[in-house]
């Protein structure tokens, strides 16, 4: 069990590192290409992650058909 929840650790860590290096980019991301690129089912954690380390991370909202959030890191 202590491996599984260290190997998850590690995970949360990539992952959280693979979405601050896609957005560094300059482009935006929403939770279904985290999904996608990064296996990230939770992007609204990680990026909760990135702001506490003090990224500045403008979330906006998709406006037509289904409402979802994308994320684009500030300067």
């Amino acid at each position: 069990m202590e491996n599984n929840v260290l190997s998850n650790d590690l995970s949360l860590e990539s992952q959280k590192d693979s979405i601050l290096s896609y957005l560094q980019t300059g482009r935006s991301l929403s939770p279904l290409e985290a999904l996608n690129m990064f296996n990230c089912l939770r992007l609204g954690a990680r990026i909760s992650d990135l702001r506490k380390e003090g990224y500045n991370i403008e979330t906006t909202y998709n406006k037509t058909g289904k409402r979802y959030a994308k994320y684009i890191l500030k300067h």
